[in-house]
């Protein structure tokens, strides 16, 4: 997955200070121009829709995907996030599975351990196809939370069932700090969940009001000249 870090649990970004109004449907700029925050009503129409569970993807040809559990797991909606300026929806689409689930953690660098909350069961999310993964629900009750892999194939498990901790929701408050008085830029309300990408800079929120993204200019920027000096050689 790149050098990609994952978090599912949520805490707040930096302490709140001043408020800073923003008009419907704008980008938040922060004073220093290092900050930018791109609200649900920012991005595409399916980011609007809250969700129980996130995580990012990178796949071999440099892309990175974010892939939102929605609709109390009977959507599953995938955006291309590989430009953060440029946040595309790939695919939203129904899914036939046992209620609300969880994405735990990452089997080999192609697949997605999934969790289902009501049933207890456990599935893969296959990520050979990036822009169209494939569910395949687990017969037997495991806990693949600690598999171990036997080659690209095979998985070594144990029968304990998987525990479901439920994520705190908790508000975020961004705010910029460059200024002589650090402003408030914008509060993110009942966060549960919280993935940065660490090439980009770009930490994704998902909250009550939908996906929330928070990008940091300069991190972008150092990446896109890293990429070309890359390509240059």
């Amino acid at each position: 997955m790149s050098n990609i870090i994952k978090s599912t649990f949520a805490f707040g970004l930096v302490a709140a200070a001043a408020v800073l109004t923003s008009t419907a449907g704008a980008e938040i700029h922060s004073k220093s121009q290092e900050l930018v925050v791109m609200e649900a009503r920012d991005l595409p129409e399916q980011a609007q829709t809250p969700g129980n569970s996130f995580f990012l993807h990178s796949d071999n040809t440099g892309s990175t995907y974010l892939y939102v559990e929605q609709q109390r797991g009977a959507r599953l909606s995938v955006f291309d996030v590989t430009n953060p300026a440029h946040i595309k929806l790939v695919v939203s689409t129904p899914l036939a599975t046992e209620g609300a689930f969880d994405f735990v953690r990452p089997l080999g660098g192609q697949e997605e351990l999934v969790y289902f909350r009501d049933s207890q069961k456990e599935a893969v999310l296959d990520l050979r196809k990036a822009q169209r993964p494939v569910f395949r629900v687990i017969s037997t009750v495991t806990d693949l939370g600690q598999a171990e892999p036997l080659g690209e194939n095979g998985l070594l498990v144990t029968s304990q069932v998987h525990k479901y901790v439920p994520a705190i929701a908790r508000d975020y408050q961004v705010i910029d700090t460059a200024a002589s008085d650090p402003t408030q830029l914008v509060t993110v309300k009942d966060v549960k969940h919280r993935v940065t990408n660490d090439e980009t800079g770009t930490t994704f929120l998902l909250g009550s009001n939908g996906l929330t993204v928070v990008r940091r200019l300069s991190v972008e920027n150092n990446y896109k000249v890293s990429q070309m000096q890359t390509e240059g050689n």
